[in-house]
């Protein structure tokens, strides 16, 4: 169940796919092998900044709406506004995504991203902040990120090559959750100290550093990667594309599950920093920043792998289900802190897994549409499930929003691992290896043959 470049991430081979080549065969590698890179060097240290001000940002944003309104459905309604776009034009930017150079698309979403930053600082320190003022900012940070996701994520494979795509897509994850341990610690402080204005405006000077990263990079040292040239059909043709590859579409939809229902941390972690154990915003970044620590090291893990395994994110995906479930039910606040560690190693894994195999198994002309596609459904599902689960954690309480959450990432990643078994054509193996007992799959051929044996 390995992917590979243009290799099917299930076990039955698949007619549309050819042969790694010993140019683009992933290798396993040192952890931090892409960072000999010097454009990815650039690449990775301007986003250590600009990840801390986001996350920053996201920890502010979160309290300030909870603070204005009181409302954990108000959260989810400000998360939903910042993914809607994605969901409503996501397929379109991942079309002008492989039209464009990714370098100077970036060059102008990430400058777009700073000034909203920016105008919302103004409007928070001069002490005229409004609710709806927070959601005009979430929609118009929604609106870049229509182009900068999928840009950001397709370039990657322009600064380090198929070769080292594995070990940069997971120090990308790494570089994000790393920030996640700093940003909500200092947004913490700076709320509890001085207010959240100071935190917008950490996060808009950020900018400054991946930008200037942009500016440094030598435009000669990119690996060449075909742009689809304007034509009417591109679209449907990506659309086509990814229905009609099992390795591509399955892992999407169980992502769409997942991020739709299981992953509104916002909702949750605040609803229990506030209402279930009373112990504000410290709290509430405390959970982020423990998270991250499990964000981190599932990241630095997947980092040293050489391929990307469906039957991995099959098994992460059930057990960050079954966590949730768990956490749900714990009575102390530092034993819900604690669980906090192994969810987002498991929820890490679930993402890098997916987005590895997703951008390994896709032609380069077709990365734009197809990663537009999956952040899509993984971030545009926010939109559907944040006021959801807002509404459930509202009515019936924290626990019960976190449960209902986590079951659905559960049965979704079961359902859909039994799906991916009938199309390889496997059967679930259940007996003792070595004294222990052992769950897998095999094929089936494997069990027509045992009685001739």
């Amino acid at each position: 169940m390995s992917s590979g470049p243009g290799a099917a991430s299930v076990p039955a081979p698949d007619p549309h796919d050819s042969p790694p080549t010993s140019d683009t065969r992933p290798r396993k590698s040192s952890m931090f092998s892409s960072l000999k890179v010097r454009n990815y060097r650039l690449f990775f240290m301007g986003q250590v900044v600009s990840n801390i001000g986001t996350w920053m940002q996201r920890i502010a944003q979160d309290w300030l709406v909870l603070s204005l309104t009181g409302s954990s459905a108000a959260v989810g309604i400000t998360t939903a506004l910042q993914f809607l776009p994605m969901l409503l034009f996501g397929l379109y930017g991942g079309v002008l995504v492989d039209r464009l150079r990714k370098r100077p698309t970036l060059l102008v979403t990430q400058s777009a991203m700073a000034l909203t930053a920016l105008a919302l600082a103004v409007a928070v320190l001069t002490g005229h902040v409004q609710v709806w003022h927070v959601y005009v900012a979430a929609f118009a940070v929604g609106l870049a990120t229509v182009v900068d996701n999928p840009a950001r994520q397709s370039f990657v494979s322009e600064l380090v090559g198929p070769r080292q795509l594995q070990n940069a897509v997971s120090l990308n994850s790494a570089n994000f959750q790393s920030a996640r341990l700093v940003g909500p610690a200092v947004a913490g402080i700076l709320i509890t100290g001085v207010g959240t204005g100071y935190a917008f405006l950490f996060n808009g000077l950020s900018f400054i550093a991946p930008l200037t990263g942009l500016l440094l990079m030598r435009a000669r040292e990119l690996h060449v990667v075909e742009r689809a040239p304007r034509g009417k059909g591109q679209l449907r043709e990506g659309v086509r594309y990814v229905t009609g590859r099992p390795e591509l579409i399955w892992p999407i939809v169980l992502v769409g599950f997942v991020g739709t229902f299981a992953f509104n941390f916002p909702v949750y972690l605040s609803a229990f920093a506030d209402d279930v154990f009373h112990a504000g915003a410290g709290a509430y970044s405390m959970f982020n920043t423990l998270m991250a620590v499990g964000s981190v090291a599932g990241a630095l893990l997947a980092a040293r792998r050489g391929t990307a395994r469906l039957r991995l994110l099959i098994a992460a995906a059930l057990v960050f289900g079954a966590l949730e479930i768990v956490a749900a039910t714990t009575p102390t606040l530092w034993m819900f802190a604690l669980l906090m560690v192994p969810l987002g190693l498991f929820g890490m894994t679930v993402n890098v897994t997916t987005n590895t195999s997703i951008q390994m198994s896709t032609d380069p002309a077709m990365r734009g549409r197809v990663m537009a596609l999956y952040m899509m459904v993984f971030l545009g599902g926010s939109p559907v499930g944040a006021p959801i689960v807002g509404w459930i954690t509202d009515t019936y309480g924290a626990r019960v929003g976190l449960a209902a959450g986590g079951a659905v990432a559960a049965v979704a990643a079961a359902v859909i691992g039994l799906v991916l078994a009938r199309v390889g054509n496997l059967r679930l193996s259940v007996g003792w290896h070595r004294g222990h007992p052992r769950v897998r799959f095999v094929p089936r051929e494997q069990e027509e043959l045992a009685p001739a044996a």
